[in-house]
This record gives structure tokens, C-alpha cells and sequence, in this order.
């Protein structure tokens, strides 16, 4: 049972970075405080910048304190009084080279206190590989090949000592060699340390002193490592960081949402919500895309109708930080046998080549070989990935907003933001990610709110932030595969969705100040 301290808001998520609306929270702030946006929000996803941090915008965490060129304890009173509870993330599998305790590393080697916080990997490899000629240590084939990898290449990055040498750590995700030589990196952490563990305590305590009620486990599915693993959700090893890091939390009355991208056909989603954990639905965004491509809503149904009968606890979303997911929809063979996806690879592959038509720009992944094995997601703003149409955007908000669900929304796509090439061009090889990270200043939101496509979306998610409807039973009705029924009930308050995908448009129906009520759009 979850404490009266713990309880989450059933309402709407904002999703920024604290300088995505102007130079700094305060910005965002005022945004919120506009009448328009009077009882939208109940939650907000403050991403890592949050922190003090430097590469991969926030997700390289240097260290868990307020980043004071961003954010102010003047903000947190404010987020307070606005009755909005905050999201945290922490970054479970890496720190970065700035932090404290890599910098110590780096100044005393062998010597320093922190030489076991990070892994080495010719010390986790040893007498499991060959050493190679440049010092670093390649696995037995058997083991190389069951790795999960994020790049191509070992995952690592040599770190320089002070005694001369060059030590290979273990690096799963960005790196940067500068031409100085000096080095930027995500460093992943050894989790069989002690001091590991007495960090994760340190920081669950100060997020929650933040004012923080969910704590997003970024990259937790990449912690446990075993030789013979793959390094990706080892089991049982992952299951009890897990369950070690719910303990923590609970005692600081937090709530966990392990963050995992992962076929749909290997279940984890499954498995996770069957612990009790919250988890992500990234099947919606590509679900969504899909049914509103090609009018057909059987996917979408389906899974819908799993999250009620299987009582999942989910946060959802269209846009957000990182790209579209198209990976987590696909099927998976284990132990010899195939499960479906929520997708065929070649709906997958049509959902994919529309972006791209679109401009969207795709991350994929890689085999030890520096071969590429699967796509993994498409970066684009929402907006654009629909084709920059106003009314699909407007349906695929109703959609996500009548899903199971905690809704969460990412800023740019309130503001039918569109795909930023110059912006992901100057970012380099890996600044993808950043053709949906526009910053807005005030007076983009002033104008924005002028258009329609911005009010109408503002509407709809008042209407699920306030309606009780949404905190009562969910009837999702079969009609037809191109008709979209969706009805929230909660003792007399109703709020019911139909959907025509043929013509778009779409008519919600809902009850309110004792009176019945009707949006069409």
C-alpha cells in the first residue's frame, strides 16, 4: 500500500528541461502561471539539467545539486504553491568524468578511494579475453557476442592516470575526446561497491528534499554486469538492484519508474508491472502514428485493452526528450520460441519511412563488430513526424488523453513544434536528439497561444487534469477499425471520446459542473 506522503497525482505531466521555455526554470514558471494554463498541469519532468551536469544534455550527472544557473529554491516554493509534484531523474548506470568521484580517480589512480566505484574493464575481463595491442582487453567471443551494445565498438573510454598509463573504464554510453586530449564521458559505476550504494542513498535523500515524488531510473536495465550476460537486464542480478533501490526510496517516499527500452515481444514491460513498479508505455507514440497513418486502430485497441486487463500502472507520452520509440514495438524470439509484437516489422518499417520522409533522423543499434543490429529509435518533433497537420496532432493528443494512463506532454509538442535541422546539424554526429529540443522564449509561448492548434490541445488536457471521470473505470468499445470509443466513468462525471480516423475529426463528450458537455474538433 503506498503511503497518504507517496500518493501520485492522476492528472497531466509536463516534460522540459528547466531552460526549454526561456534562459531558466523561473521562465517555465511564469509559463505555467499564464491563466491559460490554469489547472492543466498536475506534474512536471524536470529533466537532469536540473542538475549539475555536462554532456548529453543533463544525462551526464556530475552531481545531484541544484544547477543554480537554472533553478532556484525561490522555484520549488513556486512549483509548490502551483500544487505541482516533480519528477526526478536519476541516472542509475553512469556518472560523468566531472564528477567528484571519477576526478579522484583521475588524480590518484590506483590510490584513490573511488578506484572501484567505476570498472575497469581489463579488471572485469581478466582471464576471460585477450589482450590486444592496444592494451585492451577483447572478450571470448562467447561473451563479446551475447553483449548489448549502445555504439559501435567496445564500450569503452581510456582514461589517462596519473603514473602515465591508459586504463580502459567501461563506457556503455556518449564520450567525447577533445583535441586537447581532455575527455567527457558517462562512466558507468560498479554497482557490487559499497560506495555505490551509499550514493544512491545520498542522492534518493536530496531528490526527495527537492520536493521530487517520482524518481525516473534512467538506464537502470544496463547496472547489473556479469561475464556470460548480456550485460542488458541481467537476471535475477537486475531484479535485486532493483528491489535494493525500492528500499531507499520508500523510506524517502519516493516513487519508482524504471525506465527500459526493450521489445515488446521479450515482456519485460510485463514482468516489471508485475513487481508493482509504474512503467513507461512507449508503444503509444509509434501506436499512434500508426493508427492515425493508416486509419486503422486494432493495434492501438489491443494494446489498450492489455494495460486495463493486466492493471498496468503507466506514464505515457508522444514526444519527449529522446526520439520515437520503433525498437520497444517490435517482436522477439526467447528460448526458442517467437512472440509477437504489437507491430509487424514491415508496419514498423512503414512507420519509419514516413518520419524520414519527413526528416526525421534515426539512432540505431550495434553488434560487438560495429555492426548495426536493429533500429532503435527516429528523432523528430511530433508534429513533424505526423506530416505537421494540425488536426492529427490535435487526435493524437485526444488519443494519448483517453489512453490508460498518466499522461505526460512534452513542452515543444503543446506548441506544434517542428523538426530544428540547424540545431541538430550543429550538435554534431550525436546531436540528433536535438532536432526536438527548441528552445522557446516567452513571447513564443505568447504567440502560441494565439493559434488554435495550442488552445484546442489545452483544452483537452484541462478536461484530464480536472475530470474525476479519468480516476474512475475505462470502457474501451470495439466499433470498427476505423473508429476510435473510448469512455471514462466515475460515479456521475463521464468524459467519452469517439474518434473518426477516415476524417480525422473527433467529438468529446463529458460532464461537468452538473452539466453535459461537448468538445468537437
Amino acid at each position: 500500500m503506498m503511503s497518504k506522503e507517496n500518493k501520485i497525482n492522476n492528472g497531466v505531466m509536463l516534460n522540459a528541461y528547466a531552460d526549454s521555455i526561456g534562459s531558466n526554470l523561473s521562465d517555465t514558471i511564469t509559463m505555467l502561471k499564464m491563466p491559460e494554463f490554469k489547472d492543466v498541469f498536475s506534474l512536471f519532468y524536470v529533466l537532469p539539467t536540473f542538475f549539475n551536469s555536462d554532456l548529453d544534455r543533463g544525462f551526464s550527472v556530475i552531481d545531484y545539486n541544484i544547477n543554480k544557473d537554472l533553478v532556484s529554491e525561490d522555484d520549488l516554493k513556486a512549483l509548490e504553491a502551483l500544487d505541482i509534484q516533480l519528477k526526478f531523474d536519476i541516472v542509475l548506470n553512469h556518472l560523468s568524468v566531472a564528477s567528484p568521484q571519477f576526478k579522484d580517480l583521475l588524480k590518484y589512480g590506483n590510490k584513490s578511494k573511488y578506484k572501484d566505484f567505476f570498472i575497469n574493464w581489463n579488471t572485469f575481463w581478466d582471464g576471460n579475453g585477450i589482450m590486444g595491442d592496444d592494451g585492451v582487453i577483447v572478450p571470448k567471443e562467447e561473451f563479446l557476442n551475447k553483449l548489448f551494445m549502445r555504439k559501435s565498438g567496445l564500450p569503452i573510454l581510456k582514461v589517462p592516470f596519473p603514473d602515465g598509463t591508459e586504463q580502459p573504464y567501461w563506457n556503455t554510453f556518449y564520450q567525447q575526446i577533445n583535441v586537447d586530449k581532455s575527455i567527457l564521458g558517462q562512466m558507468d559505476v560498479n554497482a557490487k561497491s559499497k560506495l555505490v550504494w551509499d550514493f544512491y542513498e545520498e542522492t534518493l535523500k536530496k531528490v526527495s528534499g527537492f520536493g521530487g515524488k517520482i524518481l525516473r531510473l534512467d538506464a537502470f536495465a544496463y547496472l547489473h554486469k556479469e561475464i556470460g550476460k548480456s550485460n542488458f537486464f541481467n537476471k535475477p542480478g537486475t531484479w535485486e538492484y532493483l528491489e535494493r533501490i525500492k528500499q531507499i526510496a520508500q523510506k524517502h517516499n519516493l516513487t519508482l519508474l524504471p525506465e527500459i527500452h526493450a521489445e515488446y515481444g521479450l515482456h519485460l514491460h510485463d514482468e516489471v508491472a508485475n513487481e508493482g513498479y509504474y512503467i513507461y508505455d512507449f508503444f503509444l507514440p509509434g501506436l499512434t502514428i500508426h493508427t492515425i497513418e493508416t486509419s486503422n486502430c486494432s493495434a492501438l485497441i489491443t494494446w489498450a485493452k492489455e494495460i486495463v486487463n493486466k492493471g498496468y500502472k503507466t506514464v505515457n507520452m508522444l514526444g519527449c526528450h529522446d526520439g520515437i520509440p520503433v525498437l520497444d514495438l517490435k517482436g522477439k524470439e526467447v528460448d526458442g520460441v517467437y512472440n509477437k509484437g504489437l507491430l509487424l516489422d514491415e508496419e514498423i518499417e512503414n512507420i519509419m519511412s514516413k518520419i524520414m520522409e519527413r526528416g526525421g533522423r534515426v539512432k540505431n543499434l550495434y553488434g560487438p563488430s560495429g555492426k548495426k543490429i536493429s533500429y532503435y529509435q527516429i528523432n523528430a518533433t511530433f508534429f513533424s513526424a505526423l506530416g505537421e497537420d494540425e488536426q492529427k496532432l490535435l487526435l493524437a493528443r485526444a488519443i494519448q488523453i483517453f489512453m490508460p494512463g498518466i499522461p505526460q506532454v512534452w513542452y515543444l509538442d503543446i506548441f506544434a513544434g517542428k523538426n530544428d535541422y540547424e540545431a541538430a546539424d550543429e550538435a554534431g554526429s550525436g546531436g540528433h536528439k536535438e532536432i526536438n529540443r527548441t528552445t522557446l522564449t516567452i513571447e513564443d509561448v505568447k504567440s502560441g497561444l494565439q493559434k488554435d492548434i495550442v488552445k484546442n490541445q489545452l483544452k483537452i488536457m484541462q478536461l484530464r487534469n480536472t475530470s474525476k471521470a479519468f480516476s474512475g473505470n475505462v470502457k474501451i468499445n470495439n466499433v470498427s477499425l476505423n473508429k476510435i470509443d473510448v469512455l471514462w466513468e466515475n460515479d456521475k462525471e463521464y468524459a467519452h471520446l469517439k474518434a473518426n480516423l477516415e476524417t480525422l475529426s473527433f467529438v468529446i463528450n463529458y460532464f461537468e459542473f452538473g452539466e453535459d458537455k461537448s468538445m468537437a474538433f
